[in-house]
């Protein structure tokens, strides 16, 4: 009966009210990302590839993203899209500034 008390009175508090429900939120966001299958992805060739057994280091990957691996999930692919999407950009404008200062030293 303790253990209810003391939830009903977490839940009295707004801070702490307001931290649970986002960590709720945060965790059924991860949970439907992590069934959203890329598309162009084959999951039935890619379960053959990786070996439908789950054993060595495929699955060990799988059981590190949480079965997300296997399911080809958007989540499966961690932080690297949004790093090559922050690679791109830098090149462009490097690329420009590149030709700018060639054109400039044929001018000199």
């Amino acid at each position: 009966m303790k253990f209810i008390e003391t939830l009903k009175n977490v839940w009295k508090i707004e801070e702490l009210r307001n931290r649970i429900l986002l960590t709720l939120g945060l965790l059924l966001v991860y949970r439907f990302g992590a069934q959203v299958v890329l598309p162009g992805i084959d999951a039935s060739k890619l379960t053959a590839v990786v070996g439908g057994d789950g054993q060595g280091i495929f699955g060990l990957l799988n059981a590190f993203t949480g079965g997300a691996f296997s399911n080809a999930s958007v989540f499966a692919l961690g932080i690297m899209p949004y790093i090559s999407a922050s690679i791109v950009p830098i090149n462009a404008n490097s690329n420009s500034l590149f030709t700018k200062i060639t054109k400039r030293r044929r001018k000199w």
